[in-house]
């Protein structure tokens, strides 16, 4: 498919993913019901129905649509950075530490009990512990680190992330304590406001640009280390860029949203077909379909009627492993030889 083909087509899908998803829920919203709310809208008329509408659209099911298209653009986009950066069709965003750091910090204020009485506690933590999990991750690669350097540091401060979240629930003060850290673990963007939008957008915005300009250099640095220097990529420079783009990013939207998987792994493979394996044709691309997956799953969430909401990054992970196994298994076109 060619390129001016592809992007029409991928914003039609996230348009049309977002619209429907604004209809699906425990009030299930006709298609005509929508029209007349947009048009009171538009009209500037307030009918007692178009005021239920008014508050259901934009205050309850708008924020979450948005927080779950920005979540599944920076996760598709930080897939396929880091997988560009690793050369590696398996790595995703969660291999430099930087969301487990951020869900350590989210899991530290909950557990202090800072999150009852500050309501930006939790995504500020957790997105100053991604930027710093990056930091140290850096510190212990050191300045000249070669990639495989820097995945064993990022599966170090993963670990020592997963440990310290696994303490806080261990010595969790009592079990609605324990439960609300683990259900923020799951995954969500159920009652989410404008606020948490705003809290997100600024880390989000920023380090997207910091991947995004790194395109040309993942370019060069797709025909090998070696070559990418000597077509002056200054290799140190570009990590420490992504590192922290992806720590910005990734940090703001996991604050908000908890821990969602298997988005930044998939996104780019599933794209990749489409756009060819150079990283620069690949990257906004697999960012859009990131939020078209993540906007349809929470569709899904809302869709199926469940005693207690179903938590997205659980849905995500049940409808990721059989994308993956697909794609580990599709005849002729390993993972593991697609680049």
């Amino acid at each position: 498919m060619k390129k001016r083909h592809l992007y029409p087509l991928l914003f039609a899908t996230l348009f049309i993913s977002a619209a429907m998803s604004l209809m699906v829920g425990d009030v299930t919203v006709g298609i005509y019901a929508a029209l007349e709310w947009l048009g009171d809208r538009l009209g500037g008329s307030a009918t007692e129905e178009g005021a239920f509408y008014k508050i259901l659209f934009e205050q309850i099911r708008g924020p979450r649509i948005v927080l779950a298209a920005m979540t599944g653009f920076v996760l598709g986009l930080a897939g396929a950075v880091v997988q560009g950066l690793f050369r590696n069709p398996l790595a995703e965003p969660g291999l430099l530490g930087a969301s487990n750091g951020a869900a350590l910090g989210a899991v530290m204020v909950i557990y202090s009990g800072l999150a009852t009485t500050l309501s930006f506690a939790v995504p500020l933590a957790a997105a100053l512990m991604a930027l710093l999990s990056v930091l140290i991750l850096l510190a212990l690669a050191g300045r000249g680190a070669s990639s495989l350097r820097l995945i064993l540091a990022g599966f170090a401060v993963s670990a020592f992330a997963g440990a310290g979240i696994a303490l806080a629930l261990n010595l969790s003060p009592n079990y609605f304590a324990a439960l609300e850290i683990a259900f923020w673990l799951l995954g969500a963007v159920e009652n989410r406001s404008w606020l948490h939008v705003a809290l997100a957008a600024p880390g989000a915005v920023l380090g997207c640009l910091l991947m995004w300009r790194a395109a040309r250099a993942l370019d060069g640095l797709s025909l090998g280390e070696e070559v990418a220097r000597s077509l002056g990529i200054n290799m140190v420079r570009l990590r420490l860029q992504i590192s922290i783009g992806l720590a910005l990013a990734v940090g703001a939207v996991v604050s908000v949203t908890g821990v969602i998987g298997f988005v930044g792994l998939l996104a780019p493979h599933l794209i990749r077909p489409l756009t060819g394996a150079l990283p620069s044709k690949t990257l906004l691309p697999a960012a859009l379909l990131g939020a078209i997956l993540l906007v349809l799953a929470d569709s899904f969430v809302r869709a199926i009627p469940t005693p207690t909401e179903l938590k997205l990054g659980v849905v995500t992970a049940f409808l990721g492993v059989p994308l993956l196994l697909a794609l580990l298994t599709r005849p002729g076109a390993s993972l593991l030889n697609e680049q």
